[in-house]
C-alpha cells in the first residue's frame, strides 16, 4: 500500500472556498489562507443562530499502544462514511503539536484513505495558532517576572507562582530551569520550568472560550501566583491580559480543511489529553453543528482521558450534550493489554499481535469492557468500532464483538476506513446514525459543589477503578489554598499516562487493588479547572533516541517528505 503522504498527494483537493460553500459557509464568513485552508469568522454563529444543531458524536478509544490505534483516522473516516451514506457530515479534530510530529507519533491528520488534507499544512504550523498560544503564554510570564523585578508591588510570593513558560517542542532539558541568572539586570533568580505549549492554560482557554470576549475574560482570570495573604494574583492584575488577547485575535477563529472524500474538516486547538483536557474547541463544534447534520468530534487518547474530560470539562463549559459515542478498538491493542507483549516504535510488532492469539486477546478484553462501561456511565449510547489492519481472524473479531455488547455497547462493527475510506466507514456511520436516535440520560461523574479531593476520588474510583487516592503533602497544601482562595467549585483535569487506567503505564488491562498518587496540583482558573498531576507524569515530553524528525526533510521540489 502507498504511504499516507503519497495517498494524500494523489487525492483530489478542492479550493476550500468551494468546500465551504457546499456547507452553507459564504465567502464573507471566512478568511482564506491560500487555496486549501481558511479560518471561519465567529460572526457566522449570529447569521445561522436560527438553524437547529446537527447530531453531535464524540469519538474516543480504548487504551492505546505507543503506535496509536487509529482514533483520528476513524474520526475522519466515519465522517467520510456518513458522507458516503448520504449524510451532510463534518469532523472536528485537534491541531497537531510539533512535539509529536518531530517525536514519535508523527502526524495528526488521520491515515491511509481517511485523512484530512493537505497533511503537511495540518501538521506543521497550519495557520499559526499554536505559535500564538505559545507567544501569549510567554508574554504573561515575561510580564510576571518583570513585575517582580520592578518592585513586586502586588506582593507575589515567588514559591506560589502558578504559570510556566511554554514551547511546542519536546525538550526535556527545559523541564526544570533557573531563570534570572547573571546579576540584577537580568531579573530575580527563581526555579521554574517549561511545559509543552499545547498543555498550557492558554491553549485550554482557546479550546473552551465561547468567543473573543469570553477568551479575554478567561485570560484575565489566569492566576499567576498568590500574595502573602493567600489572595490570587491574575493576568488582569499584572496588566497583560489585553495584550495576550491581541496576540490570539485570529487564533480564536476555527480553521477549516477537507477530508480525502471532500467532507468539511474543522481543525482547531490542540490540548494534550494525557496532560491537558484533550479536546478540540467549543467554537469549532458550535460552527460545525450549524453547518452539518452530523458532527464528529474527537477526544484524545482513551475514554478514561479525553472522553472523561470531554464530558466533565468541555460539555460543562459548552452546555452541549453528545448524542452518541464511538469507541475505537483494535485487536492488537487489546492483545497488548494482556501484558504479554512489548511494543516499541520503529520495531516490528511481536508475532502474537499480528497472528491469532485468543488467550492474549481474552486477557486484554477487560480494558475494552471498562471503557465501554465508563461511556455508558455518562448515559450515552456507545458504538464500538474495531479498526482492522488485515491480520485479524474471524474468531478474534467475534470475541471482541461479544465482549463489547456484553459491556453495554449498542453495536460493534468493523471499520475499514484506513484501506477503503468512506466506503470502509459506512457500517460505523450507519451504527452511529442509529445510536443517535437511542434514548440517553446524560450524567457527569461528579458534582461541582463537591470538594476538590472528592471530585478526584470520584474519577479515580468510578472511571479508573482505583481503590482510593493518595495526595502528597504539596498537593494537599495547594488544593487547600485553591479552595480557600475561592476555587472550590471548579471541575478537575487529571494529568496521567494514557497507556493505563492507572498512573503506571505497566498496569495494563483493567487493574484493581491500587491507589492513585497525586503528586502536585495546579490551578487553571482562566480555563476553569484544577489540574492534578498523577504519579510521575511530565508536562514537557522528551525526544526518543531516534526522533521521527530525523526523517523529515524536503525534496528537490521543496515538498516535505518523511513525515509518515
Amino acid at each position: 500500500m502507498k504511504s499516507d503522504l503519497e495517498i494524500a498527494r494523489e487525492a483530489k483537493i478542492e479550493n476550500i472556498e468551494h468546500v465551504a460553500k457546499r456547507y452553507g459557509i459564504e465567502r464573507g464568513d471566512i478568511d482564506l489562507y491560500g487555496d486549501v485552508k481558511a479560518k471561519v469568522k465567529l460572526s457566522i454563529l449570529d447569521r445561522l443562530k436560527a438553524r437547529p444543531n446537527g447530531k453531535y458524536i464524540d469519538i474516543t478509544a480504548i487504551s492505546p499502544t505507543p503506535l496509536g490505534e487509529g482514533k483520528t483516522t476513524n474520526t475522519v473516516g466515519v465522517t467520510m462514511g456518513l458522507t458516503h451514506i448520504g449524510k451532510k457530515a463534518a469532523c472536528v479534530i485537534r491541531q497537531a503539536s510539533l512535539g509529536p510530529v518531530f517525536g514519535i507519533k508523527g502526524g495528526a491528520a488521520g491515515g491511509g484513505f481517511a485523512q484530512v488534507i493537505p497533511p503537511e499544512d495540518l501538521n506543521i504550523h497550519l495557520t499559526g495558532d499554536i505559535h500564538a498560544v505559545q507567544a501569549a503564554n510567554n508574554l504573561a510570564c515575561a510580564f510576571l517576572d518583570n513585575h517582580i523585578k520592578s518592585g513586586n508591588e502586588l506582593g507575589i510570593v515567588p514559591d506560589s507562582i502558578n504559570i510556566r513558560r511554554g514551547m511546542d517542542i519536546n525538550d526535556r532539558d527545559l523541564r526544570q530551569v533557573i531563570t534570572g541568572l547573571g546579576g540584577s539586570n537580568n531579573g530575580v533568580p527563581r526555579e521554574t520550568g517549561f511545559d509543552i505549549a499545547v498543555a498550557s492554560e492558554v491553549m485550554a482557554i482557546l479550546a473552551l472560550a465561547e468567543d473573543i470576549h469570553d477568551m479575554r475574560k478567561r485570560l484575565g482570570r489566569i492566576v499567576v501566583g498568590f500574595n502573602k495573604e493567600g489572595k490570587a494574583v491574575t493576568c488582569e492584575d499584572i496588566k497583560v491580559a489585553g495584550a495576550m488577547t491581541a496576540i490570539l485575535r485570529d487564533a480564536i477563529k476555527p480553521n477549516i480543511l477537507q477530508t480525502i472524500g471532500g467532507s468539511l474538516a474543522f481543525v482547531h486547538a490542540g490540548p494534550f489529553a494525557n496532560i491537558a483536557h484533550g479536546n478540540s474547541s467549543i467554537v469549532a463544534d458550535r460552527v460545525a453543528l450549524k453547518v452539518a447534520d452530523y458532527v464528529v468530534t474527537e477526544s484524545g487518547f482513551g475514554a478514561d482521558m479525553g472522553a472523561e474530560k470531554f464530558v466533565n470539562i468541555k460539555c460543562r463549559a459548552s452546555g452541549l450534550v453528545p448524542d452518541a459515542v464511538g469507541l475505537v478498538a483494535t485487536i492488537r491493542a487489546l492483545k497488548n493489554q494482556s501484558g504479554n507483549f512489548k511494543v516499541k516504535p520503529g520495531k516490528p510488532l511481536p508475532d502474537g499481535l499480528v497472528k491469532e492469539d485468543l488467550k492474549s486477546l481474552e486477557s486484554g478484553l477487560p480494558n475494552l469492557t471498562r471503557h465501554v462501561q465508563n461511556c455508558v456511565s455518562f448515559g450515552l449510547p456507545v458504538v464500538v468500532a474495531i479498526n482492522v489492519f488485515g491480520t485479524e481472524t474471524e474468531k478474534e473479531l467475534e470475541m471482541v464483538r461479544k465482549a463489547a455488547l456484553a459491556a453495554g455497547a449498542s453495536d460493534c462493527v468493523i471499520s475499514e476506513v484506513f484501506a477503503k475510506g468512506g466506503q470502509g466507514g459506512a457500517a460505523f456511520a450507519q451504527a452511529l446514525v442509529k445510536a443517535c436516535e437511542l434514548p440517553k440520560k446524560f450524567e457527569f461523574t461528579y458534582q461541582l459543589d463537591q470538594p476538590i479531593k472528592k471530585k478526584v476520588e470520584a474519577i479515580a474510583k468510578k472511571i479508573y477503578g482505583a481503590d482510593g487516592v493518595d495526595f502528597s503533602a504539596d498537593a494537599s497544601k495547594r488544593i487547600k489554598s485553591f479552595e480557600e482562595a475561592g476555587f472550590k467549585n471548579l471541575p478537575v483535569c487529571m494529568a496521567k499516562t494514557q497507556y493505563s487506567f492507572s498512573h503506571d503505564a505497566s498496569l495494563l488491562g483493567a487493574p484493581s487493588g491500587w491507589t492513585l498518587p497525586i503528586k502536585d496540583a495546579r490551578l487553571s482558573a482562566g480555563a476553569g479547572f484544577v489540574y492534578l498531576i498523577c504519579g510521575d507524569m511530565m508536562t514537557m515530553p522528551g525526544l526518543s533516541k531516534k526522533p521521527g524528525g530525523e526523517n523529515i526533510d524536503i525534496d528537490k521540489d521543496g515538498n516535505i517528505i518523511g513525515m509518515f
